[in-house]
């Protein structure tokens, strides 16, 4: 990095006390069951959202808690900083997760308990270790005295996982008094390890993120009797369309962000890399392989199919869903593509919808990053990516709020990382919740 960045004040250290605080968090975090199944249901947001609160409200401040509908609740917090003409800065997490079925898992996935070194349980990565980091932080500054340099609003937010209307979106419609004068925000999948050598370990930061387009396709067609020849079944010509669809590869689109990020593995890697002929380079990316394969292209993966009610009889219409997400910048030439695909007789709609979104690599924050990394691993450099995913920056980009993935870990190289966001068996490093919540108190005294 060509920017210059402060070295913190030797003084300003979260305690041991804090550090730990942080893995027992995670632990408690992840035994409320806050499984997300996609409808009105959310169970046990609401009881995360008052154990945060409680955690908050502990160390002198005045949570707020939001319910947008019965169950789905989100926390939110406002610490003041010493410099109040300052930009507020915004940490957010989701306390959601996606289900999980305890015969799969080798320890119960809301147990939260320590094994071979980590923390297991649903959203142990996903993202209960940032919510828990973020917590110890807070804490810990707060019982020492030690105010942030501005304003922080920490925000604790429902529905992530099914798209954040009952939270993050809810919060920006209906509550954005809550975010004033925040012009920065941190968040998840971002700020985690790929070792390359023992001389260099990139920290991916995560700048840009693909636009999500679920949606849901219809054929209508004859009905009739199973026995008889149709020429016009709709599940044939359905399965056909989608078939089509689920094999296209869409073409190679390297967006600004996807190329610095090149830009950066080259120089680490010492060889040019051609984002044509990629194939080579993710087999040597190990687990992040997953997680920037996906960022060269648009994709869009069937999900689901439905059709018919008894086995003799040929439906009038059959349905498919799909996870469609387009690259920053593609998103004409991917809903074109889209249609040419599918064909005329396929009608498509959408059943959510959201932004891509990007912001350059540069800035103070960006500075405080690198030097917050550096002054726990001295061989770190932080790095741009995308992200194939999306996350609740797409409901704070609409308050023109510029946003990056930085939840800071450490981690193994042998370590699936990838895997374990929606996996079986996630799991988070015990060492990595420790250094991450070193380097988030770093970043808060130089943000």
């Amino acid at each position: 990095m060509s920017q210059a960045s402060p070295t913190p004040p030797e003084e300003s250290r979260i305690s041991e006390r804090g550090e730990q605080e942080a893995v027992e968090l995670c632990r408690d975090l992840i035994r409320i069951d806050t499984s997300n199944y996609g409808d009105h249901s959310g169970p046990g947001e609401r009881a995360a959202a008052e154990f945060v609160a409680e955690q908050l409200a502990e160390v002198g401040l005045e949570p707020q808690i939001f319910e947008s509908h019965p169950g789905r609740a989100s926390t939110v917090a406002r610490i003041e900083g010493t410099d109040p003409s300052r930009p507020a800065l915004l940490i957010h997490g989701h306390t959601d997760v996606v289900p999980a079925n305890a015969d799969d898992w080798t320890h119960h996935p809301f147990s939260g308990e320590i094994a071979d070194g980590c923390v297991w349980g649903r959203g142990a990565v996903d993202m209960k270790d940032m919510d828990a980091m973020t917590l110890a932080v807070i804490r810990d500054r707060l019982r020492s005295g030690r105010r942030p340099p501005r304003d922080i609003v920490v925000a604790f937010l429902a529905d992530e996982e099914a798209g954040g209307v009952y939270g993050a979106r809810h919060l920006v419609d209906k509550h954005p008094d809550l975010f004033e004068g925040v012009t920065e925000a941190i968040s998840e999948v971002g700020g985690f390890s790929f070792t390359v050598n023992e001389k260099l370990r990139l920290y991916l930061v995560e700048t840009a993120e693909k636009g999500i387009n679920w949606m849901r396709l219809t054929v209508e067609g004859t009905a009739g009797h199973g026995s008889m020849t149709n020429e016009d079944n709709a599940v044939t010509e359905l399965c056909e369309a989608v078939a089509r669809l689920g094999r296209h590869r869409f073409p190679v689109r390297v967006t600004k962000t996807v190329r610095s990020f090149l830009d950066e593995l080259s120089d680490a890697l010492g060889t040019e890399l051609d984002p044509e002929d990629m194939d080579e380079t993710l087999a040597k990316l190990g687990g992040i392989a997953k997680l920037i394969g996906a960022t060269l292209r648009n994709t869009a993966a069937p999900t689901q199919l439905g059709a018919g009610y008894k086995v003799n009889v040929i439906p009038g219409q059959a349905t498919a869903h799909v996870d469609g997400r387009f690259l920053p910048g593609f998103e004409e030439e991917f809903q074109a593509d889209l249609d040419r695909i599918l064909g005329p007789r396929v009608v498509r709609e959408s059943v959510h919808y959201d932004r891509a979104v990007e912001t350059e690599f540069d800035g103070a924050l960006v500075g405080a990053m690198q030097t917050a990394l550096r002054a726990e691993d001295p061989i770190a450099r932080a790095v741009p990516y995308m992200l194939s995913g999306g996350t609740d920056a797409k409901s704070f980009s609409r308050l023109g709020i510029r946003n990056f993935g930085f939840a800071p870990l450490q981690l193994p190289p042998e370590l699936d990382f990838a895997g374990m966001f929606h996996g079986v068996d996630e799991r988070v490093p015990v060492d990595g919740l420790k250094f991450g919540a070193r380097v988030l108190d770093r970043f808060i005294e130089l943000s």
